[in-house]
């Protein structure tokens, strides 16, 4: 969960529960380090990290040959996307602040940010 300047809420650890060196499954490090550069470009940006790897169980994608990774946000990721924010904004944020969804993909180490890319549909 990302938040633009100017807010507050209170910063929240990240989700990751085990140590990343150990990890065995190529998906999972090329997904964390891709979340470490998104996260990077973000604070490069102004945005402050209250929390990030709050899983929904999906994996990173490893390439295009199904489209690119911002096309692959289909209706249905994007409502499993809003059931996992809403349990968050349940647990550490504040239900009557408005939330947007930015969508970033990284293909070829090249960052693409699409901003407010989707709302979510509980207000």
């Amino acid at each position: 969960m990302f938040q633009a300047r100017g807010a507050s809420l209170s910063r929240v650890t990240n989700g990751v529960r085990s140590d990343p060196t150990a990890w065995t499954d190529d998906r999972h490090k090329r997904g964390l380090a891709g979340e470490e550069q998104a996260i990077q470009y973000l604070l490069s940006r102004g945005w402050h990290i209250l929390a990030h790897r709050f899983r929904v169980g999906h994996k990173a994608r490893r390439g295009t040959a199904f489209g690119s990774p911002l096309e692959a946000v289909t209706g249905a990721k994007r409502r499993e996307l809003v059931k996992a924010a809403r349990v968050w904004v349940d647990r550490h944020g504040r239900p009557a602040d408005v939330y947007r969804f930015d969508c970033i993909a990284l293909i070829d180490n090249k960052l693409e940010h699409l901003a407010d890319a989707f709302r979510p549909g509980w207000r």
